[in-house]
């Protein structure tokens, strides 16, 4: 899976042949179906296809935005790209880099813990 120059790519493996019927959504909003290109089998006999769509730029603004690739016939979700961006993003990744230091602080601390009791 990869986002380049807009366009995200994923590879599906299915049981059949025949060509996955997908949906891309966003917001609950069906936007159409993402490109499938049949990319031959793997050594296990499953069909390979690789997945693409171009992330629509209307549809990004500030804060989360996530694009959901469906199977069409089942509703089940078979991949996403969520995207952050805008001044959210800064509280947000400030936010997760103070929490990763507290666990990591917690982690340190009952290590030494543990180092000391097996040294008495």
């Amino acid at each position: 899976m990869r986002l380049a120059e807009g366009v995200w790519e994923g590879l599906l493996s299915v049981r059949d042949a025949s060509v996955p019927r997908l949906r891309l959504l966003h917001q609950d909003q069906v936007l159409g179906e993402p490109e499938t290109i049949e990319a031959g089998q793997d050594p296990s006999g499953l069909s390979k296809w690789l997945v693409r769509f171009r992330l629509p730029v209307e549809r990004l603004s500030d804060g989360v935005q996530t694009f959901v690739i469906e199977d069409a016939e089942t509703g089940d979700a078979l991949a996403h790209e969520t995207l952050v961006a805008g001044e959210v993003l800064d509280d947000d990744i400030r936010a997760e880099v103070s929490l990763l230091r507290a666990e990591l602080d917690m982690l340190k601390r009952a290590f030494r813990r543990h180092c000391s009791e097996d040294t008495l």
